[in-house]
């Protein structure tokens, strides 16, 4: 599976953002979907993933209410709302693909390249 996320940028406290990712290389069915993302001097970590057969999201504490992930079988791209972003929001976003199956796990297999996004204060 091949990755390729955009909408990355510079945004106020407060703002909004929409990351895409758009998959090619197989069919989606049995993969799950996700973003991660890596702040400066810190460890990658699981912002959100959805299953991209029923449609089942998951999402890390620290962005639920706040971030939407969804999923456009037409396209197959993966977006990524993200609403009252906070400054600690600021890192590298990645888009990545894993077997649906290791959904739970939030094991994921595939990565794109990264995306800048910042929020300053």
């Amino acid at each position: 599976v091949q990755l390729q996320a955009s909408g990355g940028g510079l945004v106020q406290a407060g703002g909004s953002l929409r990351l895409s990712c758009v998959a090619s290389g197989r069919t989606l069915s049995g993969y799950a979907l996700g973003w991660f993302r890596q702040a400066s001097g810190k460890e990658r970590e699981f912002v959100a993933g959805i299953r991209w057969g029923s449609g089942t999201t998951d999402y890390a504490d620290s962005v639920k209410g706040r971030f939407t992930i969804s999923r456009d079988g037409a396209k197959n791209t993966v977006y990524l709302q993200m609403n009252t972003l906070k400054p600690e929001d600021t890192a590298v976003y990645y888009c990545a693909a894993g077997k649906s199956g290791f959904f739970i796990l939030r094991k994921y297999d595939y990565w794109g390249q990264g995306t800048l996004v910042t929020v300053s204060s």
